[in-house]
């Protein structure tokens, strides 16, 4: 997916959360997100679009020293839902005036504007499921989409631990982790392909995902399933003894990265 893509899954995703929340009673919990309820959630959604956007509009070139920023939120929780829709739609403006190349600060590898519409993206998608599974709906999430949010949360991981400090354990005597997706792409091609499979290596000094071509298809440790599945699974909203999953190593190494990858 490219900039233009992200910035329109967006305004995409935020109408699916929307649509989920308006008609829902705004004060129940949220499992996924313990301590939280759906106004909670939609609230912390909304607060993500501001904050990124304003990093945007500024074009931020320091790590920022306050997430403080002007929410305009509405007195009434029952309002959260239109204030998030606003959001999304101030959000795009912004995306349709930015230069997605532009350097700028960013916690995660891509240091240019468009990993803040990415990284937008998949916080929002991945809080629609929230909002989806808390209503006992099963949340849809395309293919396509789904490889490249497997893809970002993969590739910033190894940077994260300012926020998701556990990562910072995520350490192995050069011991490998693949993620592979079982189900076929869009344009019908293999799913074994390179849009469906990760290899993390874990070293005594870090961890990163893996680029090599020569690397090993052998790992020691592979969970399988489909992109959606595993995204989820990635955000801890699935859990992996479940039979969405075929495991497949040492249980260990799986034990190990999944107590300490909580983003």
């Amino acid at each position: 997916m490219n900039p233009a893509q992200h910035g329109a899954a967006v305004v995409a995703e935020t109408a699916r959360f929307v649509a989920t929340v308006k008609a829902a009673d705004l004060s129940t919990p949220v499992p996924s997100c313990p301590g939280w309820t759906l106004a909670d959630l939609t609230r912390h959604t909304g607060h993500v679009h501001r904050w990124f956007t304003e990093l945007l509009r500024q074009g931020v070139q320091q790590p920022p020293t306050s997430r403080d920023v002007d929410l305009q939120l509405p007195e009434h929780p029952d309002r959260y839902p239109d204030w998030l829709a606003d959001c999304a739609a101030q959000a795009a403006e912004v995306f349709a005036a930015t230069d997605p190349d532009a350097p700028i600060w960013a916690w995660g590898l891509d240091q240019h504007a468009r990993f803040w519409v990415r990284r937008m993206l998949f916080e929002t998608l991945v809080h629609r499921a929230d909002a989806q599974l808390t209503l006992g709906l099963t949340p849809h999430i395309d293919r396509d989409l789904a490889v490249d949010g497997i893809d970002e949360f993969l590739t910033n991981l190894p940077f994260a631990s300012p926020f998701a400090p556990l990562t910072a354990q995520l350490r192995g005597p050069d011991q490998t982790i693949r993620f592979h997706c079982t189900d076929i792409d869009s344009n019908g091609g293999s799913a074994g392909d390179s849009s469906g499979d990760w290899l993390i290596g874990l070293r005594p000094d870090g961890f990163d995902l893996l680029a090599d071509p020569t690397a090993p298809r052998a790992a020691d440790a592979t969970v399988q399933g489909t992109a959606a599945d595993l995204l989820l699974l990635l955000y801890g909203r699935l859990d992996r003894e479940s039979d969405a999953f075929h495991l497949l190593g040492d249980p260990d190494l799986l034990a190990h990265w999944f107590t300490h990858s909580a983003f």
